[in-house]
């Protein structure tokens, strides 16, 4: 008997996603803030790209870059949210095995664009601010296209062992998952052989992607302060510094939840199950719900193109 259990396991059809074990009585009032912040995503998202598109002023390389922020926000809330909701309000839980390796290279791949996208407006704040007079002869609009060409490619080809490790995997134990997607650690776990090839290359992508993201995004951001501190006047410094502010509150809410998620994930053997997996949730819910509102509410063109908008929607 427990040979045949054994041998259904080898090459599963379907895993079965728990949600969140230990708050399965509290799955329907948790969708709500989950369901909030998706549908406040998907409508920000798509407002920032329309207003965008029917602008030409907007046509330029910081307006260009809030596109490609927001389309990888809409894709990457849209992998996990229906799915998500479907386990909590209709207990459907199956995922067929194809299915989640899909999802679970949509998750990670966009994920890693999500922070290149970071890195390219880090680079656009500096160029703006450090060396305003060639911004326009530097970021073209070529360039502009070449840089969104690079961290797309960068984010699809660096995830592509995830799926093919995953997929080539023995899973004998058990084919159910304790998440409420199929993240990737969460499912090679339940292979039944020595998974520390995919445990290091994620640890490899962390370090050298993300960290690598996160060390450019500073190093423009020191430039940035000398640049701004070196003007000469109290306001001159506030008003420069106010621009890069909604960047640095999105790279904050993308970052910080994202490393916690991370960190917590693999060394925070303490830290109860069911506080991770709604960890890894905010991570991929939050960033692409706060975008469009900081950018909508900091950034002067986008506030009075939206302004006008429902003005004319009204009228």
């Amino acid at each position: 008997m427990s040979g045949s259990n054994t041998t259904d396991f080898i090459n599963p059809s379907t895993f079965i996603l728990l949600g969140i074990p230990g708050l399965e009585a509290a799955h329907v009032w948790i969708s709500i803030p989950f369901c909030t912040m998706y549908v406040t995503a998907i409508l920000g998202n798509f407002i920032i790209l329309l207003i965008v598109k029917r602008d030409p002023n907007l046509h330029g390389p910081m307006y260009y870059f809030l596109c490609m922020l927001a389309i990888t926000d809409l894709v990457l809330s849209t992998s996990i949210l229906p799915k998500t909701l479907s386990i909590f309000w209709f207990n459907s839980r199956e995922i067929y095995f194809s299915v989640c390796l899909t999802q679970m290279y949509f998750i990670h791949c966009f994920s890693a664009m999500e922070s290149g996208i970071f890195v390219a407006m880090a680079f656009d704040r500096y160029v703006a601010i450090c060396d305003p007079l060639r911004h326009s002869t530097i970021l073209t609009n070529p360039v502009v296209a070449m840089i969104g060409l690079a961290v797309v490619l960068r984010g699809c080809i660096i995830i592509l062992p995830y799926p093919f490790l995953a997929r080539q995997w023995p899973y004998c134990r058990t084919n159910i998952i304790p998440h409420t997607y199929c993240e990737h650690i969460a499912v090679v776990k339940q292979a039944c052989a020595d998974i520390r090839i995919s445990i290091y290359y994620g640890l490899f992508l962390t370090v050298s992607g993300m960290g690598l993201d996160i060390f450019f995004i500073a190093m423009s951001y020191i430039q940035i302060l000398r640049a701004v501190f070196s003007l000469p006047t109290k306001d001159a410094q506030l008003k420069t510094f106010g621009t890069c502010i909604s960047h640095l509150c999105a790279i904050l809410s993308f970052y910080v939840p994202a490393l916690f998620s991370y960190l917590t994930h693999r060394f925070g053997h303490n830290v109860p199950l069911h506080f991770h997996i709604l960890m890894a949730n905010i991570y991929l819910l939050v960033p692409p719900m706060l975008n469009p509102i900081i950018n909508g509410v900091r950034t002067k063109q986008i506030r009075d193109r939206l302004l006008q908008l429902f003005t004319h929607t009204g009228a």
